[in-house]
C-alpha cells in the first residue's frame, strides 16, 4: 500500500517553521498546495494547513457555476479575520456571509430531493440571498481581461463590506441574482439590475 511516512507532520513542521522573522529579515511564503481527490482532510494538505496564517481554497463546484475566482469562502480560512485586526463591522459581516452560505449548503440536499417549494419562506429567503452572495463574490480581474473581454474592477474594502452587509440584511432582495454576477461595487449591481429589468419589460 502507498501512503505517507509516519514522520510527515514532523518533516512538514521542520520545513514550515524555517519560514519566519529574524533580526536579519523575514520570509513570507505563498504556497500552492495540491489537494489529492479534493480531500482537505488528507494528511499532506492537513499537515501544511496547520502552519499557514490563511488559506484560499479553490473549488471545482464553484468553477462549474462559472463563478471566478472560484474561491470557496467556507473552506478558506484566515487567522487575521478577528475583530481586533479587521474591526468589528468587517468581522461581523464576514461571519454573517459565512453563516448564510453555510445554511444554503445545509439546505442543498433538501432542494435536490424535494425542490424549493418544500422550503419555509425564511429558508427560501436564505437561499436567494446566498445565491446572490455567491455571484457577488465573482470578480472581473485585470489580469483576465484578455480572456474574458471584461475590464477588471478594483473595489474599495469599505465598499465591499457595505455591499455584503446590505445583501445579508436584505436591502437588495428585489434585485435578480444575475445583477450581482461579475460586477465591481454594489452600485454597479444596482445599475445592472435596472438594465435587466428594463430588458425584461
Amino acid at each position: 500500500a502507498v501512503g505517507y511516512q509516519p514522520t510527515l507532520a514532523t518533516d512538514m513542521g521542520a520545513l514550515q517553521e524555517r519560514i519566519t522573522t529574524t533580526t536579519k529579515g523575514s520570509i513570507t511564503s505563498v504556497q500552492a498546495i495540491y489537494v489529492p481527490a479534493d480531500d482537505l482532510t488528507d494528511p499532506a494538505p492537513a499537515a501544511s494547513f496547520a502552519h499557514l496564517d490563511a488559506t484560499t481554497v479553490l473549488s471545482r463546484s464553484i468553477a462549474e457555476k462559472g463563478i471566478y475566482p472560484a474561491v470557496d469562502p467556507l473552506d478558506s480560512t484566515s487567522r487575521i479575520l478577528s475583530p481586533a485586526i479587521v474591526g468589528e463591522e468587517h468581522y461581523a459581516v464576514a461571519r454573517q456571509v459565512q453563516q448564510t452560505l453555510q445554511r444554503y449548503k445545509a439546505l442543498q440536499d433538501i432542494i435536490a430531493i424535494l425542490g424549493m417549494d418544500e422550503l419555509s419562506e425564511e429558508d427560501k429567503l436564505v437561499v436567494a440571498r446566498a445565491r446572490k452572495i455567491e455571484r457577488f463574490l465573482s470578480q472581473p480581474f485585470h489580469v483576465a481581461e484578455v480572456f474574458t473581454g471584461s475590464p477588471g474592477k478594483l473595489v474599495d474594502l469599505q465598499d465591499t463590506i457595505k455591499g455584503f452587509k446590505g445583501l445579508v440584511e436584505g436591502k437588495y432582495d428585489h434585485l435578480p441574482e444575475q445583477a450581482f454576477y461579475m460586477v465591481g461595487s454594489m452600485d454597479e449591481a444596482i445599475e445592472k439590475g435596472k438594465k435587466l429589468a428594463a430588458e425584461a419589460a
